[in-house]
């Protein structure tokens, strides 16, 4: 199993849900109200859940081009850049998810001729203030990437939640229902 195997499966999975959690959204008012979320936050010095589902986006690919020792496709500039000016230019559900399409597509193409790498390669994270990161492949997936992924799809989940879209635990781990037992779902 390499660390791409790991990564290209949970971000598709995950940005599959975002993708359907705004789709709760369109379906419960499409409308002004329903666009409105796209400025919401969890507290005032948080991103809104525009700027969360864009850099959703940004860490799966960055991590996957990173890890690939490549540079970043101009997508990611694109992203951190709508990013950081959300709170002018929100966009709409539907720019999201289309945001979130194009992501899955990126990665799902990053895993068709990805290289074997292997764990104990150095990889440099820098960051725009100035820090730079000295780790393993294998730690930048596990302490990094990865964590920054969840960080911006759970907040962007908790946006959700708290402005009423009907969500829960099944809505998280709906990528889980096709391994699930026969007859060992619960009734009510």
């Amino acid at each position: 199993m390499t660390l791409t195997d790991i990564l290209v499966p949970t971000y598709v999975q995950m940005l599959g849900a975002l993708s359907a959690w705004l789709g709760k959204v369109d379906e419960a008012g499409p409308g002004d109200e329903a666009q409105a979320i796209m400025t919401a936050r969890l507290a005032p010095d948080m991103f809104p859940l525009s700027t969360q589902i864009r850099f959703a986006c940004v860490q799966a690919q960055e991590g996957l081009f990173r890890l690939r020792q490549e540079a970043f496709p101009p997508s990611v500039a694109v992203l951190l850049e709508e990013g950081r000016h959300a709170d002018m230019q929100p966009g709409t559900i539907a720019d999201a998810r289309a945001r979130i399409a194009e992501t899955i597509a990126i990665v799902e193409a990053s895993a068709t001729d990805a290289p074997v790498l292997d764990p104990a390669t150095p990889i440099a994270h820098s960051l725009p203030q100035g820090m730079i990161f000295d780790l393993t492949a294998e730690q930048y997936v596990r302490d990094w990437t990865l964590p920054q992924f969840y960080f911006h799809v759970m907040t962007a989940y908790a946006i959700l939640r708290a402005q009423g879209v009907d969500l829960g635990k099944a809505d998280y781990v709906a990528h889980m229902f096709p391994y699930l037992r026969p007859g060992t779902l619960p009734t009510q």
